[in-house]
């Protein structure tokens, strides 16, 4: 893939306006499941008095975001394994519970990170090349049980394109994401076809279209992404 040049903001800054951004795709009451990495920040974002239930892959239903300050239970942590607060009246059950969760379609929304996202909506998210890989963890099971599907990832990975026509790496679902947020733009999958329906203002519709492999429509209501 060609290499181009990576966005002028700092990572810190990048990352913010990724967690910012999809904090607010939530609604009151949803239960929402984050991924490990910077989906995880987002809970740090969520609007005041918006109540979002935050479900744990690894058995926690009600998470609040990263723990701060010098109290706080190590044993209680986010899907990445930070620590994490909890909200009144959390509660707490084995890894087998959480999966039923997701794999019985109670969660409202998940967002995770990616490695791949194509113009067709199918995601490659677990196998990094030439990199050992566990397993695929619990993203498959989020991926199809879930309402929506959020991906939130920066926009290019050392220099390579991320946002494909068509993905090269082994796939996590086919046809499951419903929305696309990096810090350059918010792409939406609207009966089947890709649009681009908000731009960073530091950048043109040309130059998101020189950073993505993808096809896709400009949305008739183009909207400016807050940074």
């Amino acid at each position: 893939m060609p290499l181009l040049l990576e966005t002028v903001l700092s990572r810190e800054k990048v990352r913010e306006i990724i967690a910012r951004r999809v904090a607010k795709e939530f609604n009151d009451g949803d239960v929402v499941t984050l991924g490990i990495g910077l989906p995880n920040e987002v809970a740090a974002h969520i609007p005041s008095g918006i109540n979002v239930v935050i479900h744990s892959e690894n058995g926690v239903l009600g998470l609040g975001k990263k723990a701060e300050g010098a109290y706080f239970d190590k044993r209680v942590t986010n899907s990445g394994g930070t620590p994490s607060m909890i909200k009144p009246g959390a509660s707490f059950f084995d890894t087998e519970t959480a999966l039923m969760m997701m794999r019985g379609g109670h969660i409202d929304a998940t967002v995770l990170g990616a490695l791949q996202v194509d113009e067709e909506g199918n995601i490659a998210s677990w196998m990094i090349p030439d990199k050992f890989i566990p397993g695929i963890g619990g993203s498959m099971d989020l991926v199809v049980g879930a309402k929506r599907v959020i991906v939130a990832m920066e926009h290019l990975s050392k220099g390579e394109i991320k946002i494909v026509k068509k993905c090269t790496l082994p796939l996590t679902a086919c046809h499951e994401v419903d929305m696309i947020v990096t810090e350059r733009s918010v792409f939406e999958y609207i009966n089947g076809k890709m649009f681009l329906t908000e731009i960073n203002p530091m950048y043109s519709i040309d130059d998101i279209r020189a950073s993505v492999f993808a096809d896709f429509a400009v949305s008739s209501d183009l909207k400016t992404m807050e940074i």
